[in-house]
């Protein structure tokens, strides 16, 4: 199974093009990513939908411009809220 965001998409996306920093990138869309998956209760891979892929690229935006460490889901919150897994 491959990453539903690969480090070369959050870079182009960051419009990053430097090595740099590519660590730090990297641990960010695994943390993005644990936050999208726990959110909505399903493992992604690269054929997950877009609007997840695109909420993971939208956390790591907001932790790398504005140092955001918690990554809350609220700014995301209406592209993750359809594929939400009910819970009881």
């Amino acid at each position: 199974m491959t990453a539903p965001v690969s480090l070369a998409e959050a870079k182009l996306f960051l419009r990053v093009g430097h090595d740099a920093e590519d660590r730090l990138i990297a641990t960010l869309i695994e943390a993005a990513r644990a936050r999208v998956e726990d959110d909505v209760g399903v493992r992604l891979t690269s054929t997950s939908p877009a609007p997840l892929k695109l909420a993971i690229l939208m956390l790591v935006l907001r932790a790398y411009e504005r140092g955001d460490p918690e990554m809350v889901s609220g700014p995301v919150e209406a592209w993750l809220a359809p594929y939400r897994e009910v819970r009881l």
